[in-house]
């Protein structure tokens, strides 16, 4: 009778212990969905290459859930209808974690596909992990349960931006050139708003929005901003849109203060470093001389791909998902994304938090600034022997903006 006991006793400790690491060993496999070809594929391979990097860089035991993380990447070629048939073949061979972040219009499309298949599903269902895609939009009147937002929303980066614009005396006269699609729309929308606010002598003395993707030569916006009397640039171009914008601006030798989004962002800092010294300005939610393990990181990645590691909302994922995973002691994307709900982990610049009300990642902000590099700021951001060295770190709530999310959860 005592060796039974004894044996039922050590069964159920041996079956406790399996239960609080359930998940340990699984292979938890992510879908990318974004532009491997076409006008931003440089910039969707880069991050891509990030992801991967930081899956494995975290898999095992380097994640509290002891899982492994694999990414495969899923060409969506920039098109909301592609995305969701990249995501139909992502569901149908078995993925229940995405990811995608090129593109507001993309990002809508998967979050409201997602949340209709998971409806249709049960016990198939899928999590959305929005990295880059920053319309405000989707962590407020479009929320959505299965959608957790690792950047910061555009009313967050302006509200930082803007704040410390304020303090910039020579911000008197700003010109606004954008994309024409919700992003772009949106950063001259609460550019104006929190401009409005903060420095009403400031001027907006110009505005144009372009088609995303197809400009080839930006002279004749360049023309405008001269013509303008602008001695200040807003804009929330990226990839190839703000690389060319840049180098019609080192032909016209234009050279005033320029804040940005997405100048650290792929092809950009080496079209920045033919036009020598310049005033400009990234508002990011992180910058390209962090130390520690993120630090080490973006080194390894530099050794590996001759490519800078900028998306640090890779490293944040790829935490968040294994904490979820340790604490819900499942890789179920049911049991994971209720774990995720008002989940803090620590990230390379103090805790972030994934908002429980909407979903949206609170973290600190920082201002960088073009700069050569400097024994204090050494990372050469694309072998140019320039940097983006942080000037300003904000605290989350200083970037914080509140939520319209009215959340329906199952």
């Amino acid at each position: 009778m005592s060796f039974a006991i004894k044996s039922l006793t050590a069964a159920s400790l041996i079956a406790c212990a399996f239960a609080a690491h359930a998940q340990s060993g699984e292979t938890v496999r992510i879908a990318f969905i974004d532009p491997l070809s076409g006008p931003f594929a440089n910039v969707g391979q880069n991050q891509l290459k990030s992801w991967q990097f930081a899956a494995s860089t975290k898999s095992g035991k380097a994640n509290p859930a002891n899982v492994n993380f694999e990414v495969i990447g899923f060409d969506n070629k920039g098109s909301p209808q592609e995305s969701l048939n990249a995501l139909r073949a992502a569901i149908d061979q078995g993925f229940r974690y995405v990811t995608q972040g090129n593109g507001s219009g993309a990002a809508a499309a998967i979050s409201d596909a997602v949340s209709k298949h998971n409806a249709r599903n049960p016990g198939k269902e899928v999590v959305f992990l929005n990295y880059a895609a920053v319309d405000p939009s989707l962590t407020n009147e479009k929320c959505d349960y299965w959608h957790f937002r690792l950047d910061a929303d555009t009313t967050m980066k302006m509200e930082a931006l803007t704040s410390f614009m304020k303090d910039q005396p020579k911000v008197k006269k700003v010109f606004l050139l954008n994309q024409n699609y919700s992003h772009g729309q949106q950063v001259a929308k609460y550019f104006k708003e929190g401009i409005a606010r903060k420095r009403p002598d400031v001027q907006i003395v110009g505005e144009d929005l372009h088609p995303i993707g197809q400009v080839k030569d930006f002279a004749p916006y360049v023309a405008k901003i001269k013509q303008s009397g602008a001695d200040t640039i807003v804009t929330g171009n990226w990839g190839t849109d703000l690389t060319l914008f840049v180098k019609a601006l080192n032909d016209a030798g234009l050279k005033i203060p320029m804040y940005t989004y997405y100048a650290q962002v792929t092809g950009t800092p080496t079209a920045l470093a033919a036009g020598g010294d310049g005033e400009v300005y990234v508002i990011a939610y992180g910058h390209a001389n962090h130390t520690g393990e993120v630090g080490k990181m973006s080194a390894d990645f530099k050794k590996q791909f001759n490519d800078d590691y900028y998306t640090y909302a890779t490293y944040n994922g790829v935490n968040l998902l294994g904490a979820a995973m340790a604490k819900a002691k499942s890789t179920n994307p049911v049991a994971v994304a209720a774990a995720l709900e008002g989940l803090s982990v620590k990230s390379f610049a103090g805790e972030v938090t994934m908002r429980k009300t909407d979903h949206q990642l609170q973290q600190s902000m920082f201002v960088t600034k073009w700069q050569k590099v400097s024994k204090e700021f050494p990372y050469s951001v694309e072998n140019t022997g320039y940097t983006f060295a942080p000037v300003k770190q904000m605290e989350p709530y200083v970037a914080s903006t509140p939520t319209s999310c009215n959340m329906k959860r199952p």
